[in-house]
């Protein structure tokens, strides 16, 4: 395993540094079900805290496919918070852009906050450097802190490597030294115990460790296969039959390393695999056809525990049995304690990991008494299987990448947003629009003043009195009740000076008709003639231009209006002509 630069090198106050952490923890129904990956991360942020750095925490979450709110690493948040003894964490909606600079930007020393998920971007996965570019703007300096994902070449655990100046964070730390100690320097005697289901998915592992290790302890399904490769039956037991050559040269190449492999002396069978099952103990060779393998014999449990007491050093991955389903989980709980006791006494060097490792471990009750519980999984296995790990091997070298230049600060986003008060000037131009029609509007009437020009004499009366028949506008129906009068009047002709008298009432409307009929008080034929001049119903049509709504009388509602005063004039006009025309002729 190569050196790597570890925090202590680093100088972080007044710094933002970007964590790359695994917090791919179990969430149900919005809420953390288990804690662990994210009670172990708090140590290194808080030790970035404490020497007053920026720190920037990005993580995956799930395998969501593009932008999937359901694999949001929020629900994080709060337990995130809670590890970190109540100190607030600051959300990024986005772990690239302007949604993520924006909330670094208002970070101060010893503040702490979460990107949103990797994964939301496929240049992840692919380990894009341009993906990388845009994450490496986020800080000054790097710090992986996720060994659990250190076997992945990705953009945020070995591109970015090559653009900031990096190290290993505390989780990372302690997880390389274990694992030196362990399998790269390790005190001798050094055994190891591999259990699981298949040969198949450990070909590597197990090819690595016969090399490197004084004792194979193999469990579980994969001793089944192990068994039948040396020709024993082992009934309806789980069998990878086909990889028995395999197990054989596996076999044979522990023999030229120096490495015994141990294998069951007996065995625990059922018929089922249930809670509660019946179940007996038979020694190897002797399985029933119809029964199944489901875990390690008691004597051989306690052959593995007293081999163990003479070791310095163990690894573990995998159970021995199906220790989920008792009484199979017996051959587990009892070896795992034994190396626990040999732990606390400092007789013995424990390093475990893998997914059902640990759960194994947990369920004898003993995960917090072994020297060191990865959980990593598949990078703890690579680890095992010798394969160098990307994550780790970028650590500590010089940047080869050049870093892209920081963007504008956020300050510029922030006059975007009220950009949209832009809108107000439309406004105004929509307000200016209306103002621009009302003046068209009042340009109309004034050509139609120009007509009245050419009646000089009745434009200064017509004037003056234009402006009480305006207010009088609103009051139309009145002035038709005003002409049912002057029907009733009309049969009324001899006593002139009566019928005058209304027409001066009249008259206010038509002065000047007033005027020419104070003269010939004798001759009504001149009356007559004023009537028709009268027709100043007429001068009554613009009063009713108002009525027809200025815009449309322009010159339409002019001649519209001639009509109705004609038919009025045709009926007192039938009236007067019958007296004129007797005058007339007298005359």
């Amino acid at each position: 395993m190569p050196a790597f630069p570890t925090l202590d090198k680093l100088e972080v106050a007044g710094k933002r540094v970007v964590v790359r952490a695994d917090l791919n923890v179990p969430v149900k129904d919005g809420r953390v079900t288990d804690t662990t990956r994210i009670d172990r991360s708090a140590q290194t942020i808080k030790d970035l805290m404490s020497r007053g750095a920026k720190v920037v925490v990005i993580s995956h979450f799930g395998r969501p496919k593009g932008r999937d709110l359901t694999f949001s690493l929020k629900p994080v948040v709060g337990p995130l918070t809670r590890a970190l003894g109540g100190k607030i964490v600051a959300f990024a909606e986005d772990c690239t852009g302007d949604a993520a600079i924006r909330v670094i930007s208002q970070l101060r020393p010893g503040d702490v906050a979460m990107m949103e998920n990797l994964r939301f971007h496929p240049e992840e996965e692919k380990n894009d450097i341009g993906f990388a570019q845009k994450l490496a703007i986020l800080g000054d300096l790097y710090v992986n802190d996720a060994f659990s994902c250190a076997h992945r070449a990705h953009a945020s655990t070995e591109a970015i490597a090559r653009i900031l100046p990096s190290a290993a964070g505390r989780l990372m730390q302690a997880e390389l030294e274990a694992l030196g100690k362990a399998l790269e320097k390790p005190e001798h005697p050094v055994a190891a115990i591999v259990g699981g289901a298949k040969v198949s998915t450990k070909l590597d592992l197990l090819g690595n460790l016969v090399s490197k290790v004084d004792m194979l302890i193999i469990g579980g399904g994969m001793a089944n296969t192990f068994l039948f490769a040396q020709g024993v039956e082992v009934g309806r037991s789980l069998c990878e039959r086909n990889m028995a050559d395999t197990a054989r040269e596996i076999l044979k190449k522990a023999e030229k390393a120096g490495c015994q492999i141990v294998l069951p002396s007996d065995a625990v069978v059922a018929a089922d695999l249930k809670e509660g099952a019946p179940s007996q103990v038979v020694p190897i060779g002797q399985v029933p056809a119809d029964m199944m393998i489901l875990d390690t014999g008691p004597d051989s449990a306690r052959a593995i525990a007293l081999r163990l007491s003479d070791c310095k050093t163990l690894v573990w991955n995998g159970p021995l049995g199906a220790f989920e389903t008792r009484p199979f989980d017996a051959a587990t709980n009892e070896v795992a304690r034994a190396a626990a006791q040999l732990t606390q006494t400092g007789k013995l060097l424990t390093v475990a990991g893998g997914g059902d490792t640990v759960a194994a471990l947990a369920h004898a009750g003993v995960e917090e008494q072994f020297s060191y519980i990865s959980t990593a999984g598949g990078a703890f296995l690579e680890w095992l299987e010798g394969k160098v790990l990307p994550g780790v091997a970028a650590l500590g070298q010089k940047p080869s990448v050049k870093k892209l230049p920081p963007p504008p600060p956020p300050k510029k986003v922030v006059p975007k947003a009220p950009e949209p008060v832009k809108a107000a000037p439309a406004k105004k131009t929509e307000e200016k629009m209306p103002e621009a029609k009302a003046p068209d509007k009042r340009v109309a009437p004034a050509p139609k003043a120009a007509p009245e020009k050419a009646t000089a004499p009745a434009k200064k009366p017509a004037a003056k009195k234009a402006a009480p028949a305006k207010k009088a506008a609103p009051a139309k129906k009145p002035g038709a009740k005003k002409a049912a009068p002057v029907k009733k009047a009309a049969p009324a002709k001899k006593p002139a000076a009566k019928k005058a008298g209304p027409v001066k009432k009249a008259a206010p409307a038509k002065k000047p008709v007033a005027k020419k009929a104070t003269p010939p008080k004798k001759p009504a034929a001149k009356k007559a003639t004023p009537v028709k001049k009268a027709a100043p119903a007429k001068k009554a049509a613009p009063a009713k231009k108002p009525v027809a709504k200025k815009p449309a009388p322009a010159k339409k509602p002019v001649t519209k209006k001639a009509a109705p005063a004609k038919k009025p004039a045709a009926k007192k006009s039938a009236p007067a002509k019958k007296a004129p025309a007797k005058k007339g002729k007298k005359k």
